[in-house]
């Protein structure tokens, strides 16, 4: 049975491998996001189905429920995959609020306003899948906003696991670790700037502290997030894919 999927944060990266991977299964994809030039780039390249682009804003509630005016039919899956990056800096310019209130908040405002399309499903079972962060596990100095918020993210997860898990929602997350997208070069660049070296030298610092010495590529992620959703025994797991950098038992 071809299922719906809504993705936000879909024009790039994460969102966009993950699009790409479940069209590639015969299911139908509503890409969300603010860009619509990036979210018609993922569109054109899906496979054939009844896909869409919805535009709109995880900050917003006015946007989101605008948004959710616009959708007439059930979804079996809530993939909550826009978020922000960075680093803060205590002061006049601190960027904790708006990492917070997007990667953080933003889940919240986005799975809450979808939720009732989501419970008209058909499906026996239903998703929400959440993209958190390896760094939900570790601590990066200057990211303290970020580390706090996808940490923060798994809090959410294991809670709406139980709250939900009566009617058949299964709420899981993935934890990926250095991804080769847009989001991860520009952050290996502000890093590599602050170190006074090449990003190529950070690269091969950073995989240092990686067993497999490598980035995960989007593509894999569409995988295991495509596996997350077919599969009826796992909720409120967080699962990591970062080659080795944070092995958990």
């Amino acid at each position: 049975m071809n299922r719906t999927y809504l993705i936000t944060g879909a024009g790039s990266g994460i969102g966009r491998a993950i699009a790409l991977q479940l069209a590639s299964e015969k299911n139908n994809c509503i890409l969300a996001g603010r860009n619509m030039v990036n979210l018609q780039k993922t569109l054109i390249n899906l496979d054939e189905g009844n896909h869409d682009i919805l535009p709109l804003d995880i900050n917003s509630e006015k946007s989101l429920e605008n948004a959710l005016s616009k959708i007439k039919k059930p979804l079996d899956g809530l993939i909550a995959n826009a978020g922000t990056g960075g680093e803060n800096h205590w002061g006049e310019n601190d960027r904790w609020e708006e990492i917070i209130q997007t990667n953080l908040g933003g889940t919240y405002r986005f799975v809450n306003t979808f939720l009732p399309l989501l419970r008209q499903s058909k499906s026996e079972y239903k998703h929400i899948l959440i993209t958190s962060s390896v760094l939900a596990r570790l601590g990066v100095a200057d990211y303290s906003a970020y580390c706090a918020s996808k940490a923060g993210l798994l809090g959410l997860m294991r809670s709406w696991a139980v709250q939900f898990a009566p009617e058949k929602i299964l709420v899981n997350a993935i934890c990926p670790g250095w991804v080769n997208t847009q989001m991860s070069q520009e952050g290996m660049e502000g890093i590599a700037g602050g170190l006074n070296i090449s990003c190529q030298e950070f690269y091969h610092l950073a995989m240092q502290s990686v067993p497999l010495r490598k980035m995960s590529e989007p593509e894999e992620i569409g995988e295991l997030v495509s596996f997350l959703l077919r599969q009826h025994s796992m909720t409120g797991q967080a699962i990591d894919m970062n080659n080795g950098s944070v092995m958990n038992s």
